[in-house]
């Protein structure tokens, strides 16, 4: 079983910076590919970034493209995502996700480990 924290939500002004993590814990962080997802309200559930096991191959959804950058440190066992320029429509709750030996980019597929979600609001 795998345990997903995120952190380093909050609220920031549109144009403004945050970077989330998301500490695993509990299996061989190295085994897993690693997402973040995003949810705003009444909205669906969007892929937002990926990254492979050896952190190697980074993929980004349309709309985070050139002002988000996922990275992670499996010394720490932690995945981040650093947010740049941001915009009021990045507002949502951000989910970190984990697969064994994968990278699922779609939220409509099973992933085997979601985090609990951290709240980013960005002010206009």
């Amino acid at each position: 079983q795998v345990q997903l924290v995120e952190s380093g939500g909050g609220l920031v002004q549109a144009g403004g910076s945050l970077r989330l993590s998301c500490a695993a814990s509990g299996r061989t962080f190295s085994n897993l590919g690693m997402e973040w997802f995003r949810q705003a309200l009444g909205k669906e559930r969007e892929f937002v970034a990926a990254i492979s096991r050896n952190g190697e191959r980074t993929y980004y959804g349309d709309s985070v493209k050139g002002r988000f950058t996922i990275s992670r440190d499996n010394g720490k066992n932690t995945v981040y995502l650093q947010m740049n320029s941001l915009k009021p429509e990045d507002t949502a709750v951000y989910y970190c996700a984990a697969d064994n030996f994968s990278i699922r980019m779609s939220a409509k597929v099973t992933h085997d480990y979601w985090g609990q979600g951290t709240q980013v609001t960005v002010s206009s």
